[in-house]
């Protein structure tokens, strides 16, 4: 069995081999304490491309409140070009104003001097509590100490270190054998509560040895966003910070090139790797005992994104899920609420593949049958609206006590 590859939403590929760890050649990372956690815990990483050629892309949060580092890394980042990435977690540097761009900058010089590159070719992003400046001496003692700790094999000490309230480890080194050669991809990923779909409230860091262009680096990350971290929900609620970057070092000399075989194995790899940590955001949840997958067809596209969402994001639906309750009344009910009108909505929902409303009305089932079906780890809900032509897919986690418990005392 599969040690990361451990949904069924996620088809197995003939190409990858999982490692154990480690990076692709081209790259060293660390992650250290730095006293920004009351905790003790990790909490700042770097990682450095020692490439000077190397290439990348870069997605951040579309909120109107976005944090002084993705505010920085859109102004003064080379984002075809990015050779570090400075994290910290514990303080997500956000709404504390022209202070926290201060800040921001400073970490990115700091950054430059220890991977000795440009400051536009530095990324910078922060991740935990909003509204509490950032302590710049903890982070540069950080920084520095990180710098010394660099190796190929530190991408599990920097996946520590961007953690927050995160339960599940979230990185994985997979090795991807291509027509012309074999390159590696790894990535690293925090997140766990505030997920929106718009993206996700997370970070996430790729990195692969392939040799391929900018816009390549750019055409690979934007489609396969849009299949994994743009497709979750924990809690529907859109973060300040979110940061996706992916480098490309080129180290191992295969090259690959637009419209090819190499593209197409090299963007399934790396769609397959970033479905599963965007599965693993959404198990953590906070804790969530469940995983669900709506998928919504018939109508338009942006008919069925709403309806998914709505699901996806529905309280309780939510909570039906953490309890194993079938109630597919609550599905039929968040359904319409994002279809208002007056004429009935002729719907069909499946739950586990057993049909329990066709054309708006009951279908009878075996109650008992469906309760034990979706007891399991991950609950599979169908939608079928009037029409055809358009399908949404949304993964979100259940909402339960846990959840409740740790946002209530996230500050304390």
């Amino acid at each position: 069995m599969s040690a990361f590859f451990t949904s069924r939403w996620i088809e197995p590929l003939a190409q990858i081999d999982e490692l154990a760890g480690g990076l692709p050649a081209g790259f060293r990372a660390a992650g250290v304490a730095a006293g920004i956690k009351e905790s003790g815990a990790p909490d700042v990483g770097l990682m450095v491309c020692d490439a000077p050629e190397a290439t990348s892309a870069a997605r951040f949060t579309v909120s109107g409140t976005a944090a002084p580092p993705v505010q920085l890394c859109r102004q003064r980042c080379r984002l075809d070009a990015i050779r570090a990435v400075v994290v910290n977690a514990g303080n997500a540097n956000a709404a504390t104003g022209r202070m926290g761009l201060e800040n921001a900058a400073r970490m990115q010089g700091a950054g430059a001097l220890v991977a000795r590159v440009p400051e536009d070719r530095v990324a910078v992003a922060s991740t935990g509590i909003i509204g509490v400046p950032l302590p710049m001496s903890r982070v540069n003692q950080g920084i520095a100490r990180a710098a010394h700790e660099l190796s190929s094999g530190g991408d599990g000490a920097f996946a520590q270190a961007i953690r927050t309230t995160d339960a599940i480890d979230k990185h994985a080194t997979l090795e991807v054998r291509l027509a012309s050669g074999t390159v590696r991809v790894c990535a690293q990923a925090k997140g766990a509560g505030m997920i929106s779909p718009r993206l996700a409230t997370m970070l996430c860091f790729v990195q692969t040895d392939a040799r391929m262009s900018a816009a390549t680096c750019d055409l690979l990350l934007s489609v396969c966003l849009k299949r994994s971290f743009e497709r979750i929900s924990v809690d529907g609620q859109l973060s300040t910070n979110d940061t996706v970057v992916l480098q490309a070092s080129g180290a191992s000399g295969v090259a690959v090139e637009p419209e090819t075989e190499e593209e197409l194995r090299l963007g399934e790899a790396i769609d397959a790797l970033l479905r599963q940590l965007a599965l693993r955001v959404v198990a953590d949840g906070e804790g969530a005992r469940r995983t669900g997958r709506v998928v919504v067809s018939g109508g338009d596209e942006e008919l069925t994104q709403r309806v998914a969402r709505a699901v996806a994001d529905s309280p309780l639906v939510k909570t039906a899920l953490y309890g194993g309750d079938p109630n597919w009344g609550r599905i039929v009910q968040a359904a319409g609420a994002a279809v208002p009108g007056s004429a009935p909505l002729e719907l069909d929902v499946a739950i586990e593949g057993v049909p329990v409303c066709a054309r708006g009305a009951h279908v009878p089932h075996d109650a008992a049958a469906l309760a034990q079906a979706v007891s399991g780890p991950e609950v599979d809900y169908a939608i079928a609206l009037p029409g055809d032509g358009a399908e949404s897919e949304i993964y979100f986690s259940d909402l339960g006590h846990e959840y409740v418990s740790l946002n209530a005392d996230y500050t304390t």
